[in-house]
């Protein structure tokens, strides 16, 4: 393994831009949801004629789809994945628009057959429903609750209120009083094993949200001390959590 220096410079200089891991690989693995998001969602688009992708980052997992929809759009709200998305989707008919402090969709009533979305940042309900045509569908792919909390409280110490935030149970509850019914709902637990420093700085330095105050020289002590874990020989653990949830108008 390289000096803890060197793997954090490389870290530090690493492109985070756009919602792809592969910087990660042969540093970090973490498991998927056995259900498979990114095929069902090819399959739900490829049997509409209208979809809104929310959230949808630079696009990497939309464009895993083999054919889209004749009406096509998605929504993103960080410039950077806003520029990634559209170089990405423009080229295959997909329309993205800037969401950024935007609180209602920009669409008229009933106007999309399928709205989709892996790991938005807060579902509008009523804002689903109100864009979705009577009998269309909301299929997504969210973030659970206290996911990669090992990792998050390793830095910040104790969060019981943050873990009670995005309840499957919950969520699905909050669509239901929008007028969604809901059609599906599954959970999962996914091992993720991170096995050198670079790794982790590169995963706060992506998801900015998980330690806010994140920086190696804030957090130095407690970086080199998971360093010399990973070096005896033991990565470090934390578990994702995920639900797939669909609904219907």
């Amino acid at each position: 393994m390289k000096p803890f220096d060197d793997l954090v410079k490389e870290a530090q200089e690493a492109d985070v831009e756009g919602w792809g891991f592969g910087w990660l690989a042969g540093r970090a693995t973490e498991e998927r949801p056995l259900w498979g998001y990114a095929k069902l969602l090819g399959q739900r688009l490829s049997s509409v004629n209208s979809a809104l992708d929310l959230d949808t980052g630079g696009g990497e997992v939309l464009n895993e789809a083999p054919v889209f929809p004749s009406k096509m759009f998605a929504t993103e709200a960080w410039p950077p994945n806003i520029k990634k998305a559209r170089e990405l989707l423009s080229a295959r008919g997909v329309q993205i628009i800037d969401s950024a402090g935007i609180n209602t969709l920009p669409f008229a009533d009933a106007s999309f057959e399928l709205i989709t979305s892996r790991h938005p940042v807060a579902p509008n309900w009523s804002e689903i429903h109100r864009v979705l045509q009577p009998g269309g569908r909301y299929f997504a792919q969210h973030v659970g609750a206290a996911s990669a909390f090992e990792l998050i409280e390793y830095f910040l110490g104790p969060l019981p209120y943050e873990r009670t935030l995005r309840n499957p149970e919950k969520e699905a509850k909050e669509a239901e009083a929008a007028g969604l019914e809901i059609m599906d709902l599954r959970l999962a637990q996914c091992r993720m094993e991170f096995f050198d420093i670079g790794a982790i700085i590169w995963i706060l330095r992506k998801c900015v949200w998980w330690v806010p105050d994140f920086s190696v020289e804030k957090y130095r002590q407690k970086l080199l001390k998971m360093d010399q874990q990973m070096r005896d020989g033991t990565p470090f653990i934390a578990h994702s959590t995920r639900h797939l949830i669909e609904a219907r108008r």
